[in-house]
């Protein structure tokens, strides 16, 4: 991954809206959740959440599918785990560390 690519995800991310949108997305797993059902969960008014998922949508974060009326949004699983090892993938290049487990960070 581009250092410019996981700087763009990140900033998305970095926008405590776009950070529930995502998690909501990643809590419904690959069913994925519908804009409206996203909407009334968040809370959020139509425009906002529109302009909202563009911005996720353009970094690859989420993808959206139409089936009939409805437009389904999922999170791209694939490309986040790509943005984590590009986070950790020179993890202790420099020295001998422990990497701290998820479970325990949090």
């Amino acid at each position: 991954m581009k250092l410019d690519d996981a700087a763009a995800r990140l900033e998305a991310l970095g926008n405590p809206t776009r950070l529930k949108i995502y998690r909501a997305l990643v809590k419904a797993g690959d069913n994925g959740m519908s804009v409206g059902r996203l909407q009334v969960r968040l809370d959020v008014a139509a425009s906002t959440l529109s302009h909202h998922l563009k911005t996720l949508l353009v970094v690859g974060l989420i993808s959206q599918e139409r089936q009939a009326t409805t437009l389904i949004c999922r999170a791209n699983y694939g490309l986040m785990q790509g943005l984590i090892e590009f986070l950790v993938d020179e993890c202790c290049v420099e020295t001998v560390c422990t990497p701290v487990s998820s479970k325990a960070a949090g």
